[in-house]
């Protein structure tokens, strides 16, 4: 059972439309495939996408880090399953993306070796789940037409992304809530675009207004504390942070400052899956439930998510996995399926896909 070569391949495919939000405009998802291979004809299928504007990772810098990592891995015993782990995280410092997608691969072959599904083999039941979907930043009719197709389509929740000016987003809002169902949850999520002080009159105003929203994401720059705990002294409506939590120690200080209500748990952004495990360990110590997401990945990585989503069911509550709904077409066969706002985990070994589509 030892890794004998690890393939890396890059591929683009076209989304449906545009993917915009206050921080990035993606027309394509470019999405960094790893497979690990052992002599004994096992496949590992690892993934990640570069996500510049939040991760500081591009596609050259997780090329880079995950040749480093391979280098270290290579004809070392999958059954050694801790070790590697290490290793991927102890080869490079921080390439949280990189680590994330061999980290999965790692999971995945040995799962496989077990002949478990990756969830069962994390401790999870759970098999099918709803996703929400993201309405992308746009004008405010397109983002009215976005919504009333999602509802259309199925969806229960929706993601709406603000974070321009607050007084426009008022009004991207409000046009929202008056034309969609009041069964539908609405999320909102700013990425960084505001001061904590836009922050508290966007959200009173929309409380004044009677706009049900389920809760608002990282309003305010990663680093801003202070700015989140401003807004959850002086609002009603729950925050859930996402770039201000990368690592466990980072969702151990924002919880001990008791700055926000939820934690989004990405395992791009936190460096895979042993870590997004522990970090909502540590959401369940505190008492806080997390919602699992995405950066803008393919079905690999955001499949993955699911697979630990199950395994943490009694903390992780929310799923924000649509990327692979958001893509033309997807590169592998097999693994989790993704129809609509329906999200089901294979009962294949590991991530139970069969192959690459290259």
């Amino acid at each position: 059972m030892n890794i004998n070569k690890i393939v890396i391949n890059v591929i683009k495919i076209p989304l449906t439309k545009p993917f915009k939000t206050a921080l990035r405009s993606v027309f394509e998802l470019e999405t960094i495939i790893v497979r690990v291979k052992t002599r004994s004809g096992i496949v590992g299928y690892g993934e990640t996408a570069p996500t510049f504007a939040i991760t500081g990772d591009s596609t050259k810098s997780i090329l880079e880090a995950i040749n480093l990592i391979k280098k270290n891995l290579l004809g070392r015993s999958v059954l050694d399953f801790n070790e590697l782990l290490k290793i991927v995280h102890n080869s490079v410092e921080k390439n949280f993306s990189a680590k994330s997608a061999m980290e999965i691969a790692l999971y995945d072959i040995f799962a496989q070796n077990v002949k478990m599904p990756l969830y069962r083999m994390l401790g999870g039941s759970k098999k099918n789940f709803k996703t929400g979907i993201t309405i992308s930043l746009n004008e405010k009719d397109i983002m009215v037409q976005d919504s009333l197709q999602a509802v259309e389509n199925g969806y229960k929740s929706l993601k709406i992304k603000l974070g321009s000016d607050y007084k426009e987003d008022i009004q991207r809002i409000e046009a929202i809530s008056n034309v969609i169902s009041k069964d539908i949850s609405i999320k909102l999520d700013a990425n960084q675009g505001w001061t904590p002080t836009e922050s508290v009159k966007f959200l009173n105003a929309i409380e004044e207004k009677g706009i049900s929203v389920e809760l608002i994401e990282q309003p305010v720059k990663k680093d801003d504390l202070e700015g989140l705990k401003y807004i959850k002294n002086r609002t009603s409506i729950p925050l859930l942070a996402d770039e201000s939590v990368f690592s466990p120690k980072d969702a151990i200080r924002i919880l001990e400052e008791e700055a926000v209500d939820f934690i989004n748990i990405k395992l791009d952004k936190c460096g895979g899956i042993s870590k997004a495990m522990l970090i909502s360990d540590i959401c369940k110590i505190y008492g806080v439930k997390c919602m699992i997401g995405c950066m803008l990945e393919g079905p690999i990585s955001v499949g993955a998510a699911a697979h630990v989503a199950s395994a943490k069911s009694d903390t992780i509550t929310m799923l924000d996995l649509d990327a692979p709904l958001l893509c033309e077409s997807l590169p592998v066969v097999g693994g989790a399926k993704f129809n609509s706002c329906d999200i089901e985990l294979s009962d294949g070994y590991g991530l139970g896909i069969g192959q690459l589509k290259i």
